[in-house]
C-alpha cells in the first residue's frame, strides 16, 4: 500500500482522502506516539480531516493538542515540544484536495522509513484499540503563532522597507504580515484573507500565478513582493521592478547569504548549475525531487543549507522544515542591504530548455532503461530520480513524471543549449519505438 508521496499524503477531498483514511492515519500514528500536535490551512474539507485524524489518535491512547488554523512551517516548530506533528494541508494544491503530513520533534518530516510503518500498519490493520479510560486527552493551545514569530524575531534585524505580501488566501496570512511589520516594514497585503476556495489565484506560487503581486510591487512602489502557497511552506518573491525571481535564483541567493566558507548544499536533480556556479568552493549534492528527500540527506550529511525550486528553502540552524516565513523574514534583512533585482543581476544565467514526450506509464520503466544505456557515454550518470548526466558545460535529466504518461527533458548549457536538449530528446522518442 503506498498512500505517502514526495510530500505526505494528498489527494482529492472525500474522494483519495476520506474521514476513513485519516481515521486510520491517526490509529497508526498513535501506536508509536504518546503526544502529538495537530495544525490545518484553511482548506474547506481541512476540518473534517483534522478531526477525523484527531479522534484515530485518541482512540490509540495518544494526547492531542490542537493548535488551529496554521501555516505548516509553524506546525513544525510547534512540534519540538511534543512526540510528532500532523498537518492537515495540501500545500499548493488546488483548492479541490486535501493532505496530511508528519512531522518530526526537530521540524523533519516523516522520512520513507517512517512512512512505510504507518502504511504497513494501515495495511494489515494492525491497530491498538485501548481501554475506555486510557482513551488520549484533547486540549488546545493558542500561542503557536507567537511562538513561531518570537523565533523568527530573535534571527532576524527587520528594515523600515515596503514590502507586498500574497498570501493567497492561504494559512500565511495568520503570520507573515504581522511578523514582517514587527521587523519594522510597512506591508501592503494581497489575498491575505483566510479563504480555503482560493478564489483569487491558485495555491502555487509560480510565475503565471503571480500577476498581481508582480503589478501591485511597480504601483506601490516596494522594495519587495512576497507570496506564499496554501500552507506558506512555499516562499516566492518578485523584486523591487516587479520582476519574478525564478527558484534556482532564490536558492542561490539564500545560499550566498546563508553560507559561507565550503558549505555543503543539498538540492533536487533538477536544479539549475547557478546553485554551483555562485558557491564556489560549495559541495552540491543531488536528490529525489521532494522537500522530504532533501531534508533526509541534509539532515544526513548535516549540511548548511538546503532547498528546492518550487520554493522550499530549509534552513537546519532553525529547523528541518522548509519555511517560508523565516525565508521571508531573512529576505527583507537581505534587501535591506542590496536591491533584489541587483542581487539577481550578479548570478550566472544559463539556458534551460523543457519538453515533455507522451508514454504510456506501462511503458516508463522499459523506456527509462533504454534511455540509460544510450546516455552513459555522455557524461557522469547519477539515477537518483529519472536519470541525470552531468557533462563539461551542462546537463540533461531525463524524469518519467509521477502524475502523467509523460517523460520529461530538461536540459541546461552554457552554450548550445538546444543541440543538446534536441540530441536527448531524440534518444527518449528512438527508445520509445
Amino acid at each position: 500500500m503506498k498512500l505517502f508521496g514526495s510530500s505526505g499524503i494528498r489527494g482529492l477531498a472525500n474522494v483519495e482522502v476520506t474521514v476513513d483514511l485519516a481515521l486510520k492515519v491517526g490509529m497508526a500514528l498513535g501506536k508509536s506516539k504518546k503526544t502529538a500536535v495537530i495544525g490545518r490551512d484553511p482548506r474547506v474539507a481541512g476540518e473534517m480531516i483534522e478531526l477525523a485524524v484527531i479522534s484515530g489518535l485518541m482512540s490509540a491512547g495518544c494526547n492531542v493538542v490542537r493548535v488551529g488554523l496554521v501555516t505548516t512551517p509553524t506546525l513544525a516548530y510547534a512540534a519540538r515540544n511534543y512526540d510528532c506533528g500532523v498537518m492537515i494541508t495540501a500545500s499548493h494544491n488546488p483548492a479541490t484536495d486535501v493532505g496530511i503530513k508528519l512531522w518530526n520533534p526537530d521540524g523533519m518530516a516523516f522520512d520513507s522509513a517512517q512512512q512505510e510503518e504507518i502504511e504497513d500498519i494501515i495495511e494489515k490493520e494492525d491497530f491498538v484499540y485501548v481501554p475506555w479510560n486510557e482513551v488520549g486527552e484533547i486540549t488546545t493551545y493558542g500561542n503557536a503563532v507567537r511562538d513561531h514569530m518570537d523565533m523568527i524575531l530573535s534571527h532576524s534585524t527587520g528594515a523600515p522597507i515596503r514590502v507586498v505580501i500574497d498570501c493567497g488566501g492561504g494559512a500565511g496570512g495568520t503570520i507573515t504580515p504581522f511578523l514582517l511589520r514587527e521587523m519594522e516594514c510597512e506591508v501592503i497585503t494581497l489575498n491575505s484573507q483566510l479563504d480555503g476556495h482560493f478564489p483569487a489565484r491558485n495555491p502555487e506560487p509560480n510565475d503565471k500565478n503571480l500577476w498581481m503581486l508582480k503589478k501591485a510591487v511597480k504601483e506601490f512602489d516596494a522594495a519587495l513582493g512576497i507570496a506564499h502557497d496554501g500552507d506558506a511552506d512555499r516562499m516566492m518573491a518578485v523584486d523591487e521592478k516587479g520582476g519574478f525571481l525564478s527558484g534556482d535564483e532564490m536558492l542561490a541567493i539564500f545560499a550566498r547569504f546563508e553560507c559561507t566558507g565550503n558549505p555543503m548544499i543539498v538540492v533536487p536533480v533538477d536544479t539549475s548549475m547557478i546553485v554551483d556556479d555562485s558557491m564556489p568552493g560549495s559541495t552540491v549534492v543531488h536528490t529525489r525531487v521532494g522537500d522530504v528527500y532533501v531534508a533526509e540527506e541534509m539532515k544526513k550529511l548535516k549540511a548548511d543549507f538546503g532547498g528546492e525550486p518550487s520554493g522550499s528553502w530549509i534552513f537546519p540552524r532553525i529547523s528541518y522544515c522548509p519555511d517560508g516565513i523565516y525565508a521571508a523574514a531573512l529576505l527583507v534583512d537581505i534587501v535591506k542591504e542590496k536591491k533584489l533585482s541587483e542581487l539577481r543581476d550578479e548570478l550566472p544565467k544559463y539556458p534551460t530548455l523543457r519538453s515533455t514526450v507522451a508514454c504510456d506509464n506501462d511503458k516508463k520503466s522499459a523506456v527509462m532503461q533504454a534511455v540509460s544505456s544510450k546516455l552513459e557515454s555522455m557524461g557522469e550518470v547519477s539515477s537518483i530520480d529519472g536519470i541525470r548526466v552531468d557533462m563539461e558545460g551542462g546537463w540533461v535529466l531525463v524524469r518519467p513524471s509521477g502524475t502523467e504518461a509523460k517523460i520529461r527533458v530538461t536540459a541546461e548549457a552554457r552554450q548550445d543549449v538546444e543541440k543538446l536538449h534536441a540530441k536527448v530528446e531524440n534518444i527518449v522518442k528512438e527508445c520509445l519505438k
